[in-house]
């Protein structure tokens, strides 16, 4: 099976969606540049929607930036802005997918009547009504400045640092390997013009 491009790594579903923009702090690149992308993930993620259109991938990215924003605030331990709070009660009011139970103990989303960008929306709207509501003191944003993805922290201790320790927490323990020997090196240099100089 071949690698996907998008991250699938997170176990909420609607913080996934948020990573569909990656390298938020420097050069944020855009992964749903065009709708076929959206219609793709959604179709990863069992949202089998009829169509997807240019109307719908402006609403999807308005949505998960809301959604970003507002896991942002809650998890530095501040109050959402009112107008991204709309924006995601405005997608969950609109969708018709509604929740059920599957044979297999799991949550289900079953849309009225095929399932439409919208719906798909509404389900993800839902999903971080859920986790900011009931979840609220667990929500984190990752501590890779370059990543800031949201992540519910279900350690003991709630001291939990990444979105995924195979992702950014791997990738900071190399940042900080070779700074650790660039350090080292530079030291050695020093300590070597020192000795020359006397």
């Amino acid at each position: 099976m071949a690698k996907s491009r998008y991250r699938l790594d997170n176990d909420v579903l609607s913080f996934r969606f948020t990573a569909t923009r990656i390298d938020r702090s420097d050069r944020p690149r855009e992964l749903l540049e065009q709708p076929g992308d959206l219609h793709e993930w959604f179709a990863l993620h069992g949202l089998q929607v009829e169509a997807v259109g240019n109307d719908d991938l402006q609403e999807a990215r308005a949505l998960r930036e809301a959604i970003h924003r507002v896991g942002t605030a809650l998890a530095g331990g501040g109050q959402p802005a009112l107008s991204d709070v709309a924006v995601i009660n405005a997608a969950a009011t609109a969708g018709r997918a509604r929740r059920q139970l599957g044979s297999d103990g799991e949550r289900q989303w079953v849309p009225e009547d095929g399932f439409t960008a919208g719906d798909a929306l509404g389900v993800l709207a839902e999903d971080a009504i859920e986790k900011f509501s009931a979840h609220r003191d667990r929500i984190k944003a990752c501590g890779n400045p370059a990543c800031r993805g949201l992540f519910l922290d279900s350690s003991r201790a709630r001291n939990r640092r990444w979105c995924s320790m195979n992702f950014c927490g791997n990738r900071n323990k190399k940042l900080n390997f070779r700074h650790g020997h660039a350090l080292v090196a530079s030291d050695s240099t020093g300590h070597a013009d020192r000795a020359t100089e006397g």
